[in-house]
């Protein structure tokens, strides 16, 4: 379900007139509902370790060299450097001093720190990506923008998540009729997908709610 096509969604769930056209939407309230179905979407997206956010991406590291630039945008998960993990430590003025612990890394402005090698090294980075949203190009980005554009949420599970979600915090009243309802809907929407995408048999079922 792309972009548009949720947005038609929840105006027809708040019994609003769909439209036929992106280009329609156009009124104070399409505007309302387009920012708060890219605010939902970032806030789900970032509130877990969603194992469809895990990105992979190799860097050389040249020798005779401790910095690359950081090619990730989003949170390392795991590095390592010929096979061997590498652990991340906030401590970056001791890379400066070349006094940092064996096998580790740090940040420092947009760059990486590592030991200096004598020799070019292989970088491997697992990490979870900070892009919300894909185009039809399947090139990711960071929102919801134009028709065809696509929730990296799992299909299943996006559009119970945004569009209840987008209807309860337009209306933003628990007195409205169907408040309760988009509550529920969405409030179960967000453990399903926690719970059905974990692979981690220990990982109990949890869910983060937003202030209205």
């Amino acid at each position: 379900m792309n972009y548009f096509e949720i947005i038609n969604k929840c105006l027809a769930e708040l019994n609003y007139k769909q439209v036929n056209d992106f280009n329609e939407l156009t009124k104070n309230d399409h505007k309302k509902i387009k920012n708060i179905i890219n605010t939902i979407n970032t806030e789900v997206c970032a509130s877990e370790k969603w194992n469809f956010l895990l990105r992979k991406t190799n860097i050389e590291l040249q020798g005779n060299t401790s910095e690359i630039t950081n090619p990730v945008n989003g949170k390392i998960a795991f590095l390592s450097i010929d096979g061997k993990k590498f652990k991340y430590i906030d401590d970056f003025e001791k890379f400066f001093t070349n006094s940092q612990p064996q096998n580790t890394y740090t940040s420092f402005n947009d760059k990486l720190l590592f030991p200096m090698f004598d020799e070019s090294k292989n970088i491997e980075i697992i990490y979870y990506t900070s892009d919300c949203a894909v185009d039809e190009e399947g090139s990711e980005k960071a929102i919801l923008e134009n028709s065809t554009d696509k929730t990296l949420i799992p299909e299943a599970f996006a559009e119970p998540i945004l569009v209840y979600g987008t209807c309860m915090r337009l209306k933003g009243n628990p007195q409205h009729i169907r408040f309760n309802y988009w509550y529920s809907m969405y409030k179960d929407a967000l453990a399903n997908l926690r719970s059905k995408l974990s692979i981690d048999a220990d990982s109990s079922p949890g869910v983060k709610l937003y202030r209205l």
